[in-house]
């Protein structure tokens, strides 16, 4: 730079806390954030015959499928509320968090070779990453406000005031699905072996979660211990919001609060320690 009086447009410096989002920088970037969130999008149904109506046939045949198995063959009790907006209130929602947790744990591994080559903030991929899952949530929302209407105005379901709580439920779930998958993304650099044991951990993890069953039928020592999954308190405000049944109470959504953003803090400074070296390892 010749000009004493020019001013560098672009600085890139050594990130030195381990705490530090670089959220201003990020924002900057957000034109990158809509493009990836764009590519994904496009992408999911990109060579498929029947492209964005997919996103609605996923919850209706998983919701037909837990609705035989869970509900006739099983016959697990659904709190009174009509089986089939009880499965696909828990089917919309896991869907959600399944693939943001997903997509963001393989951030490191699966970008390795657009990290190597082109600078940017690298939260910026779990963001986005989280975004167009969000996006492909307020499809199959859709689907599921259709069939919530047909049953509210049939009197099989009796929604409250915590419908209003939507918002932050889903803001809960964002953060907890970016907090442990930037966890598995920075783990997966040195040990790969937790990619595949996270594909199958989650698919645990989903019969550790009220989906397809309400937490009143555990016994008591499980329906305690059902308390600790961050995801029990959000997805039982959701069907006591929606449907009016379920064992809800405040203090579960803010035990889940609590334990997503400690959750979070420890992704943040797992994913800023390993962001510097990672390249050396993938």
């Amino acid at each position: 730079m010749n000009d004493p009086h020019q001013k560098w447009t672009e600085t890139i410096e050594a990130n030195h806390s381990l705490f530090d989002l670089k959220l201003k920088e990020v924002w900057r970037y957000k034109d990158l954030i809509y493009m990836f969130v764009k590519r994904d999008f496009i992408s999911s149904f990109k060579q498929t015959i029947l492209g964005p109506i997919w996103f609605f046939i996923n919850p209706i045949f998983t919701t037909i499928t837990y609705l035989i198995i869970f509900g006739r063959f099983a016959k697990l009790p659904t709190d009174g509320a009509p089986g089939v907006i009880f499965y696909l209130a828990g089917v919309t929602l896991w869907n959600y968090f399944s693939g943001a947790l997903l997509g963001t744990s393989a951030t490191f591994t699966g970008n390795s070779n657009i990290f190597g080559k082109v600078y940017f903030p690298r939260l910026v991929t779990p963001i986005s990453i989280v975004i167009s899952n969000l996006m492909r949530l307020s499809v199959q929302f859709l689907l599921f406000l259709i069939v919530w209407i047909y049953y509210v105005f049939n009197n099989e379901i009796s929604p409250n005031w915590w419908v209003l709580a939507t918002p932050f439920l889903l803001i809960l779930m964002a953060l907890f699905a970016l907090g442990v998958g930037m966890i598995f993304s920075a783990l997966t650099t040195k040990y790969k072996d937790l990619s595949m044991l996270l594909a199958f951990g989650i698919t645990l993890y989903m019969y550790a979660t009220p989906v397809i069953y309400p937490v009143s039928m555990l016994p008591g020592y499980f329906k305690k211990l059902a308390k600790f999954n961050p995801l029990t308190g959000i997805f039982e405000c959701f069907k006591y919001g929606w449907l009016g049944v379920g064992d809800f109470s405040p203090v579960m959504l803010v035990a889940s609060t609590i334990i997503i953003l400690l959750l979070l803090v420890v992704g943040v400074i797992t994913f800023n320690k390993v962001e510097k070296t990672f390249m050396d390892t993938v």
